[in-house]
């Protein structure tokens, strides 16, 4: 089992970022900040379907502070979503969740549409530097783009939609329905993004499977949820969700179904994915290389050993010359899309 540091330091947007947020669109005035919602009047546990605690609680506002706090969220959805073009009157706001189990101390917002009762979730989080560049290097290299906003010391988050991952291990992996080869494949294609790019303690919580009906079968994609392991940890298995104990079911499937030539081949074209994704991007990638290199997103401590492991990790000294957790990241990166062979 793999040691992940219990609670990960804070780190604050510094100004380069801030600039680089507003240059693409990220940064944006909000109506309320993540401190408006951390005054309710009472709260209780949220409970699941069988009655068991969630580690969510539901925050009860004073009615008047509720009325401030409806309008806010409503406007903050509808820039998310449609860039608040649109009217909000139809839309109110069902739930604030509170979690004091994550990093980003988050609040989980349900949205309801009045009209069909249909609702939408997303998250108000503490703005964090290395959650940043997690979200950023997401939407830049992986096959899902992913949609957030900042502003001062808040993060704004949309819900991905998607079966936890320790649900689908507990309740999908052994249906018969279950298309075993797709899902091995695409555990082996996630397992080598997290990697690249140097995204860490993918347990089973921290991503989602989604599933998608083929015209003769099912698709499936694993997409991380949780990007506060954003290359900080020093020890290079942290950033492989093969090593965690929550995957190991999955992690057999593998095994069980994949020879060594074709998880390589997987390994291969996603990589060669990656790079092409990359090569459509380069200016915006290349700020944000210059952003994140400059930036402290980890203690040197963690550096010193990450870059010593992913040098002999790959038998490749040119870790050594990192100075910093971002330089690594985008060293990584250079190595596994742009000078090892990926097709």
């Amino acid at each position: 089992m793999q040691v992940i540091s219990k609670r990960k330091k804070h780190y604050n947007i510094n100004a380069d970022l801030h600039s680089y947020l507003k240059q693409y669109g990220r940064e944006i005035d909000l109506p309320i900040l993540y401190k408006g919602l951390t005054t309710p009047y009472e709260s209780f546990p949220l409970l699941n379907s069988d009655g068991e605690d969630t580690l969510w609680r539901t925050f009860i506002y004073e009615p008047t502070i509720f009325v401030e706090i409806n309008e806010a969220l409503t406007r903050i959805y509808a820039l998310l979503q449609i860039a608040g073009t649109e009217s909000i009157e139809h839309l109110r706001v069902d739930r604030v969740d509170f979690c004091s189990f994550g990093n980003s101390l988050p609040f989980r917002i349900r949205i309801i549409n009045q009209y069909n009762d249909n609702y939408d979730y997303f998250y108000v989080k503490r703005a964090d530097a290395s959650r940043i560049y997690g979200l950023e290097l997401e939407e830049l290299l992986s096959p899902s783009s992913i949609n957030y906003l900042v502003y001062q010391d808040t993060l704004i988050e949309e819900h991905i939609v998607g079966v936890p991952g320790d649900q689908f291990i507990r309740d999908y992996i052994n249906r018969d329905s279950l298309n075993r080869v797709r899902v091995a494949k695409e555990f082996i294609k996630f397992n080598e993004r997290c990697f690249t790019r140097l995204l860490g303690d993918m347990r089973s919580y921290n991503y989602v499977v989604g599933i998608t009906p083929d015209f003769d079968n099912e698709q499936y994609r694993v997409r991380p949820i949780d990007f506060d392991q954003q290359s900080y940890e020093g020890k290079h298995k942290i950033y492989l969700p093969q090593f965690f104990k929550d995957n190991l079911p999955v992690v057999k499937l593998c095994t069980g179904l994949l020879n060594h030539e074709t998880i390589q081949q997987y390994q291969i074209e996603e990589r060669a994915l990656m790079a092409r994704r990359a090569n459509t991007i380069p200016y915006r990638l290349s700020n944000l290389r210059v952003c994140m290199g400059e930036d402290e997103i980890s203690t040197p401590e963690k550096t010193e050993q990450l870059k010593e492991e992913l040098a002999e990790f790959h038998d490749f000294r040119g870790f050594l010359d990192c100075n910093t957790m971002g330089e690594l990241v985008f060293r990584h990166i250079d190595l596994l899309l742009f000078e090892q062979d990926v097709g």
